[in-house]
């Protein structure tokens, strides 16, 4: 099955938020922080080992770039550019934003961490 491909990708920069529409009349908004946080890239999914990105809850996306007729890339203003979000990435991330933010919170309160880039973690030997 082809994966749905967005009809209107609009940046919301006030929220925060990405927005796709598809042309069934879907309409979902993701926020940069999660984009961020679970980018496709290799500096973040690891070579089959995840890696947990932390202090990521002000980053915002500063492009958007189309990659041929199946994905985009984006831009983020912590530097982060090398994922690329394929249209059956988006609509994954679309219709289970949910249970994959709870699992993104369970795993920092799990590692000690923040969202927050402004809090840093210490640990007593």
């Amino acid at each position: 099955m082809t994966p749905p491909v967005p009809s209107a990708i609009n940046l919301h920069k006030r929220s925060r938020e990405l927005e796709l529409t598809y042309s069934d009349g879907q309409r979902f908004k993701l926020s940069c922080e999660l984009l961020r946080v679970l980018s496709p890239s290799a500096e973040v999914q690891g070579h089959g080992k995840p890696v947990l990105q932390t202090g990521k809850k002000n980053v915002v996306i500063t492009g958007i770039e189309a990659v041929g007729n199946y994905a985009i890339k984006l831009i983020f203003d912590d530097g982060h550019n090398s994922g690329l979000f394929s249209w059956d990435y988006l609509y994954d991330l679309c219709i289970n934003q949910d249970s994959y933010w709870e699992d993104y919170l369970r795993q920092l309160h799990a590692a000690g961490a923040s969202r927050d880039p402004e809090v840093s973690v210490v640990k007593l030997m």
